[in-house]
């Protein structure tokens, strides 16, 4: 969120952009990190890994148990979102921040667009 906030210059709207299928961008809670976990682990329970017996109907398993999960995951929520610029500043609620939401078991690097208009 840092290196956002030193992006912007001026008033207008960021646009920010995932460029992968198993990861997202959300605006959310940032004063409780519970928030992050219970949210990582209510996903981890609606989708669980391939190796669940009740995800047996899934075949796309080349990457992993936790590959085509993390699709279905992202395909449920945002890859982009934009926030209003105003004086120079992020308009979030006192509370939110910005996260990318890593739907696979490990790490892998990402690249978040930025856009402003």
């Amino acid at each position: 969120m840092e290196y956002v906030r030193g992006q912007v210059m001026s008033d207008g709207l960021l646009t920010l952009f995932v460029r992968h299928t198993s990861c997202s961008l959300l605006i959310q809670e940032n004063a409780d990190p519970e928030v992050q976990a219970d949210l990582n682990n209510f996903f981890k329970r609606l989708v669980p890994p391939t190796t669940d017996p009740s995800m047996s109907y899934l075949t796309h398993t080349y990457e992993g148990p936790d590959d085509m999960p993390a699709h279905i995951k992202a395909a449920l929520l945002p890859v982009s979102v934009s926030i209003p610029i105003v004086e120079g500043a992020l308009a979030l609620g006192t509370w939110q921040g910005i996260y990318l939401f890593e739907h696979r078991d490990k790490p892998h690097h990402r690249q978040v667009i930025a856009h402003m208009l």
